[in-house]
């Protein structure tokens, strides 16, 4: 799934356009214990409840695709009669009304799901009519043709609140405020089926976490049956070993300053691109010679890739560089530059020494103080 697929399905958790037909939930305590269930028909829920579910919903499809949200593929060993696939249809063709179903669901996650304190399980069925596009993308919502009939799964912390003083308005006066419980936005989560090309695809999911590299291993492959890609943080770094092993003693300044930018250019001319930019291993390759990488060095670099990031593994752009900033350091500064100003340093030999060299203009500011950078002396 791409950004504008997820953001029509978030868009489907408001009270106008709600295609929620049912909600469950199972509170789990910090010993594995189920502590209580929910069963309703969702639009039978208080408005300003389904309003905090919504969020949470929202919340469950937020983030950046190829680093919260993560499309997973199931292996077709899953799609076989007994497999983690086959029981997410099961569930989803119930509607969530087989109660035997639902508790299958929650005990897999129970024994999956790595986290020592409470959290509550909810569990959504929702069937959107797809409204069909004119050829200039405008909805024509007597054109659907389809429903997109799905589950979305979000796992939530559920906290104590901070102890606090609270007004009490009939007594005038401050008292110790009562500790709740209360329901935190979601720590993982997913959408099955996907909702790729506008369209049910069930061979796919999507996959939420909210700490980008703390994926919940364990939930992603016993529960739904799929190995999880590298996380932002891995591919980064994946990337890193790749050049320093690819260039060696050879790994100079100028050749990684020109990967930054060709990086970076090629994320600017994708950024209207719903898709997020991937780079494969011819890709990474080629992004290595245009930089300056002599091609003696990239001789045994496709069997160096697949040892690190896998034989068919795509590393995106937005994982692996940094358009944010250009970061310089060495043992005693580190030197922060824009993106885009990064031909402003220069490495030179002055004196004999490695130096490195910024161009500025005649002033510049030192903790707040404005100062000129050259002063020219009469000599008497």
């Amino acid at each position: 799934m791409n950004k504008k697929e997820v953001t029509e399905i978030k868009k489907q958790f408001t009270p106008s356009n709600c295609a929620i037909t049912r909600i469950c939930g199972c509170y789990v305590d910090g010993e594995k214990e189920k502590k209580t269930e929910l069963k309703e028909a969702f639009l039978s829920l208080p408005e300003d409840e389904m309003f905090k579910y919504f969020d949470i919903f929202r919340k469950t499809l937020s983030g950046t695709v190829g680093k919260n949200l993560l499309n997973m593929e199931f292996p077709l060993e899953t799609e076989a009669e007994g497999g983690t696939q086959e029981f997410l249809l099961k569930l989803r063709s119930s509607r969530l009304t087989d109660d035997e179903l639902l508790e299958q669901f929650y005990d897999k996650v129970i024994e999956a799901y790595d986290y020592g304190e409470n959290y509550l399980i909810l569990l959504i069925h929702a069937a959107y009519d797809i409204p069909g596009k004119s050829s200039d993308g405008s909805e024509m919502f007597d054109a659907s043709d389809e429903v997109y009939d799905y589950i979305l799964c979000s796992i939530c912390p559920v906290k104590l609140s901070k102890p606090a003083l609270s007004y009490h308005a009939e007594e005038n006066s401050f008292h110790d405020r009562i500790r709740d419980w209360i329901v935190e936005m979601p720590d993982v989560g997913f959408l099955f089926p996907a909702f790729n090309d506008r369209s049910t695809d069930i061979h796919n999911l999507l996959y939420y976490s909210k700490n980008a590299e703390q994926l919940q291993a364990n939930l992603a492959e016993q529960l739904l049956g799929c190995v999880l890609p590298l996380s932002a943080g891995g591919q980064k770094e994946t990337f890193r070993a790749l050049i320093e092993e690819t260039l060696g003693d050879e790994c100079e300044y100028e050749i990684v300053k020109n990967i930054h930018e060709n990086l970076n250019e090629l994320i600017e001319q994708n950024a209207d691109n719903p898709e997020p930019l991937s780079l494969d291993k011819a890709e990474v390759k080629y992004l290595l010679a245009k930089s300056g990488v002599e091609e003696e060095k990239l001789e045994n670099f496709e069997q160096q890739y697949s040892a690190a990031a896998g034989e068919h593994t795509s590393l995106l752009a937005s994982n692996v560089a940094d358009t944010k900033k250009f970061e310089i350091k060495t043992p005693d500064i580190t030197i922060h530059v824009k993106p885009e100003c990064a031909a402003l340093v220069e490495t030179r030999v002055i004196d004999g020494r490695n130096c490195i060299v910024i161009g500025v203009d005649d002033r510049v500011e030192i903790n707040g103080i404005t100062a000129r950078t050259v002063v020219e002396r009469n000599q008497e």
